[in-house]
C-alpha cells in the first residue's frame, strides 16, 4: 500500500507530529504548541510516567529491568567484549530515557561543540548552544556566564554528601587533579559533586519539567501506548504517520512537518521501517524504497564503563541500608517525610574528569563514584559494605550500527555496537583503571577501604586490565549519532536537522550528534530540541 491511499479525509491532521515523547519530543512538545498557533501531536509508545519510582531519584535501580517503561535492548554479541551481549535500557514513558535514567545533568566539553562545527555543521559550535542550555535551565545555584535561571529544567545541587564521597574527591585532590565546583562552567577537568536533573527530592524528567506545564493545551494532543509503525510519504515528501494503539491502527496527516524524536535506536528502525534506508537491507525484507540512505543507523556511538568495587571498612554505604531492615524503613520514612537521604542520590555522587596522556587537550576519562555496590547494574547490592568507581572513556573512536531485523515494527533491531574496537579505545580503557586505582588507593580513602573487591589484586598487568575491561566492561547509557548531523554521503540530517533528500520530515534526538559529547546525553539532548524548537518555529513563518 502507497503512503499516497493510506491516508483518507477523515484521519486527524496536525500541523506537527512528533514521534516519541523522551529528552527531547517533551520539549518540542512544549515549545512547538507554546504560541497557541500550531496544532501539536505527541505520540509515545510507553505509557503515562505514573510508576512511583520514575520520581524518586534512586528509583532508577528498581526501572533498569521494568519492562513496562523500559525497551531493554541487548547487543548483538561483542566482539571485543568476549563475544557478550551488553544490556541497553532505554525509557519507554512518558519522559523517555529521562524518566529512567541516572539523573546527571553533564553537558559535555566546551572543545566538542566546537568540533561538531569544524565538521561543517555551521551554528552548532559551543558559543552557538549555550544560550539553548542556559534556556532550558533553572540552575539553583542562579544564573552568571554559563548558567541560566527561571528555565522549564531544575538543575540541583547534590544533596546528600555522605563521607565516602567527600573522601573520594579528597583523594583525587591527593592524585593531582583540582577540585571543581562545575563540571558545566569554565572547564571540565577536575572532581566535584555531580549536578542533577531534580527538585525539591524528586527526578525532574523533560515529562514534568515540559510537558507538565502543557498538558492542558487545546492545541496539543498526546496518545501514549501509541507505537509509531512507518512514517507516510507522498512522493519524497512525508505526509503523515502510522501508528498502533492497542489493537487499532491509526494514522495521522501532518500539515508541516513530521519530527523523529524516538531516540538513537528508534528513530533510525522506524525510518527504515518507512523505507528510508540502506536499499539492500528494505528490499531484504519487503519494504519499498522511498530514499535509499545508507547513512541511516550507521555511525552508532556508546560509552563504555569499566567498573572497580572496593570493600568498605565501615557501615556508611547504601549496601549496608538497603540490606537492614529497620535501616531501609527508616530511609524510606525520611524520603517520604522530608525528600531528604538516600533515597534522593543519583547514579553518581561525586565524579572527575581527567587525561590519561599529558598530550591531551582535554580530559578522556570521566568517573562515576557511587557509595554502594553491586556484581551488575540494576541487580541486588552486595551483602557487605561496598561502594564503585567507574572509568568511562569520554571519546571513543568505536562506531557502529543499527539495523531492523524485520519489517515488524515489534521486532527490536540489530544493535552492533563495536566497543573497544580501535586502539585507541583499549588503551584508554585501560590507563583510565590505572588512573583510578591511583585515586582508590589514596591516603584520604585509606581509613574506609578494607581491599578492592572487583577486580582485585589478582589483576595488575595491562593485559590483565584488559582482559578485564572485555569481561565485565558495560555501557553507561549514551546510544548516539545513528542519524548524524553532517555534509557528507553518509550524514542523515543537515545543520537545520532536516533528513537530508526528502521534505517535511525531521529528526530531533541524540541520534543526529555527530559524535559522542564528552558527557553525559540527557542535557545535550535537551539542548538539542531547544535549539531545534526554534528553527522549526523559523521555517514556519
Amino acid at each position: 500500500m502507497n503512503a499516497t491511499s493510506s491516508l483518507t479525509p477523515s484521519d486527524p491532521e496536525f500541523d506537527y507530529i512528533i514521534v516519541g515523547a523522551g529528552s527531547a519530543g517533551c520539549v518540542l512538545a512544549n515549545r512547538l504548541s507554546a504560541n497557541g498557533k500550531h496544532s501539536v501531536l505527541l505520540l509515545e509508545a510507553g505509557p503515562k510516567d505514573s510508576n512511583i519510582w520514575i520520581h524518586v531519584p534512586l528509583g532508577y535501580g528498581k526501572l533498569f529491568k521494568e519492562k513496562t517503561v523500559n525497551w531493554m535492548y541487548q547487543t548483538e554479541p561483542e566482539p571485543e567484549l568476549k563475544g557478550r551481549q551488553v544490556f541497553q535500557p532505554r525509557g519507554k514513558t512518558l519522559g523517555g530515557s529521562s524518566s529512567i535514567n541516572g539523573l546527571l545533568y553533564v553537558r559535555g566539553q566546551h572543545e566538542d561543540y566546537d568540533r561538531w562545527r569544524q565538521r561543517g555543521n555551521a551554528g552548532w559550535g559551543y558559543d552557538d548552544v549555550l544560550p539553548y542550555f542556559k534556556k532550558a535551565e533553572n540552575q539553583s545555584r542562579g544564573a552568571d556566564q554559563y548558567h541560566g535561571s527561571g528555565g522549564p529544567l531544575p538543575v540541583s545541587n547534590m544533596v546528600v554528601t555522605d563521607p565516602l564521597s567527600k573522601a573520594f574527591m579528597d583523594a583525587a585532590v591527593e592524585t593531582g587533579l583540582p577540585y571543581n565546583p562545575d563540571f558545566n562552567g569554565a572547564t571540565q577537568e577536575g572532581v566535584g559533586l555531580f549536578q542533577t536533573t531534580t527538585r525539591n527530592g524528586r527526578r525532574a524528567s523533560t515529562a514534568v519539567a515540559y510537558l507538565g506545564p502543557a498538558k492542558a493545551r487545546r492545541n496539543l494532543k498526546i496518545e501514549t501506548g501509541a507505537l509509531g509503525q512507518r512514517v507516510l510519504f507522498e512522493g519524497r515528501r512525508a505526509i503523515g504517520v502510522e501508528y498502533r494503539q492497542g489493537a487499532t491502527l491509526r494514522r495521522a496527516r501532518a500539515r508541516k512537518e513530521v519530527v523523529l524524536s524516538s531516540g538513537a535506536y528508534n528513530s533510525p528502525q522506524l525510518l527504515q521501517l518507512s523505507g528510508v534506508g540502506p536499499a539492500d537491507l528494505l528490499r531484504k525484507h519487503g519494504i519499498d524504497v522511498v530514499l535509499d540512505a545508507p547513512g541511516v543507523g550507521h555511525d552508532l556511538q556508546d560509552h563504555m564503563q569499566v567498573r572497580i568495587v572496593m570493600r568498605c571498612s565501615q557501615k556508611i554505604t547504601l549496601n549496608d541500608t538497603v540490606n537492614h531492615p529497620l535501616r531501609r524503613t527508616m530511609a524510606g520514612a525520611r524520603y517520604a517525610l522530608f525528600r531528604k537521604g538516600w533515597l534522593t542520590i543519583a547514579a553518581g555522587t561525586a565524579g572527575a574528569f581527567f587525561k590519561t596522556s599529558p598530550r591531551l587537550a582535554s580530559p578522556d576519562i570521566q568517573v562515576h563514584f557511587l557509595p554502594f555496590s553491586t556484581d551488575k547494574m540494576g541487580e541486588k547490592l552486595h551483602d557487605f559494605s561496598g561502594f564503585t568507581a567507574s572509568v568511562c572513556q569520554l571519546r571513543p573512536e568505536s562506531r557502529g550500527s543499527l539495523r531492523i531485523k524485520s519489517a515488524d515494527p515489534t521486532v527490536p533491531p540489530e544493535i552492533r555496537i563495536n566497543y573497544m574496537s580501535t586502539e585507541t579505545d583499549r588503551t584508554t580503557n585501560v590507563e583510565g583503571l590505572k588512573i583510578l586505582r591511583k585515586i582508590l588507593h589514596a591516603p584520604a580513602l585509606k581509613p574506609f577501604v578494607v581491599d578492592e573487591y572487583d577486580p582485585g589484586a589478582k589483576v595488575s598487568t595491562d593485559a590483565e586490565l584488559l582482559d578485564y575491561c572485555r569481561e565485565r566492561g558495560s555501557t553507561i547509557y549514551h546510544p548516539t549519532s545513528t542519524c548524524r548531523m553532517g555534509n557528507d554521503a553518509l550524514a542523515v540530517v543537515d545543520q537545520r536537522l532536516k533528513v537530508r533528500g526528502l521534505e517535511g520530515l525531521r529528526i530531533v534526538d541524540g541520534s543526529i550528534m555527530p559524535d559522542l559529547v564528552s558527557g553525559n546525553t540527557n542535557a545535550p539532548i535537551i539542548m538539542i530540541a531547544e535549539k531545534a524548537s526554534d528553527m522549526i518555529l523559523e521555517d514556519a513563518r
